[in-house]
């Protein structure tokens, strides 16, 4: 076989091996022959999309399939074409390293996500043609994550919910319930402290409890499909008849947990905090209120976790290392310090870390 390798790789600029709007990401294709070898054209192709599909069975035994597509961005820059008048290139036998650059465009793009009925791919490919035989691919994924979108209405302003409820089963008397957060927006990592207050003119004690939640909508030919999953839940102290108190409750939005995806129009990722009474023998009062997770180190004016011991700048690679020759190279390239990470690793958490969907 005459093409002993061909494939792509890039550099990490961050511990995490993430990039976000309007970053560069440097790389290389790789390409050993065992012998002189003439090609057609070596492209790169760096593509963001957004597809979804799923069935549903209406009747009997008729499946219907809905699909739908988005696509961001596609950026092909032609490595090698046409240098011949024969219309061909050739390459002498050994390894050759092309090295590629690409600016991930500044604006509204949707971060990687994978689920199984939509997914979110950000991806760089490169494209060997050659005469007579078949297009040769090379692909890899890169984690995209975006910048927090600080212009969402009401992300820093307090929350509020108010609930009232009769109890007519083994009790008479009303509860009420008022629930305060600070602000819908939270960072990965953050403390987010909700207040309850219960007034409880019931002839029973209630206990407050809450849960963080994650909401997956999927949205193709006018059709929607939703999945739910609790990502945290706790309880508070009860209250007993008659009284009323004010309860507070403060949680760590998990740090793994990805930020919300509000910026694509086929697949949303969404959280919400509810906030129910649990009430015996009777429907539990509730009030749910949309959260939303931003980045770390986006917001303006909240400090960024700790970084991971051990990385260093070095790590990355001298900053004054001479640019990229456009021509091929023989000698071996430097390899990136981090592998990209699984694909969608960072869009799902690990889940044993969390209990099973609602």
């Amino acid at each position: 076989m005459t093409i002993k390798n061909f494939s792509i790789e890039y550099d990490a600029i961050n511990s995490k091996n993430t990039f976000t709007n309007g970053d560069t990401i440097n790389g290389r294709i790789i390409l050993e022959v065992s012998k002189e070898t003439k090609i057609q054209s070596l492209d790169f192709i760096a593509k963001g999309k957004a597809n979804v599909r799923w069935t549903e069975q209406h009747g009997n035994n008729h499946h219907h399939v809905y699909w739908s597509d988005e696509k961001y961005y596609e950026v092909k820059h032609h490595i090698l074409r046409e240098a011949r008048q024969d219309g061909t290139e050739v390459v002498g036998q050994g390894r050759h390293v092309f090295p590629f650059s690409f600016e991930i465009p500044d604006r509204k793009i949707p971060s990687s996500f994978k689920a199984t009925t939509g997914k979110i791919v950000h991806k760089l490919t490169a494209q060997l043609k050659q005469s007579m035989k078949l297009t040769k691919e090379a692909k890899t994924h890169f984690t995209f994550v975006s910048k927090a979108d600080m212009n969402i209405p009401g992300l820093m302003e307090p929350q509020y919910g108010t609930k009232d409820k009769s109890v007519k089963v083994f009790g008479s008397g009303n509860i009420s319930m008022d629930v305060h957060t600070k602000r819908m927006g939270y960072q990965q990592g953050e403390a987010l402290q909700v207040t309850v207050e219960v007034g409880n003119r019931s002839s029973r004690s209630v206990k407050p409890k809450f849960k963080l939640y994650e909401k997956r909508s999927f949205f193709a030919q006018g059709r929607r499909r939703v999945h739910t999953n609790e990502i945290l839940k706790d309880k508070m102290e009860a209250v007993a008849s008659s009284g009323k108190e004010t309860v507070t409750k403060v949680i760590t939005i998990p740090r793994e947990l990805p930020p919300s995806i509000l910026n694509c129009s086929i697949i949303k990722l969404e959280y919400r905090l509810k906030i129910y009474l649990d009430v015996k023998y009777a429907a539990d009062p509730e009030i749910k209120l949309p959260i939303v997770v931003l980045p770390c180190s986006e917001v303006p004016g909240m400090k960024q976790p700790p970084a991971a011991a051990g990385f260093g700048f070095e790590a990355f690679g001298n900053p004054d290392q001479a640019a990229w020759s456009t021509k091929p190279q023989l000698q071996a390239a430097p390899q990136a310090v981090y592998p990209p990470p699984p694909y969608g690793a960072y869009a799902m958490y690990p889940p044993s870390k969390y209990a099973s969907a609602m």
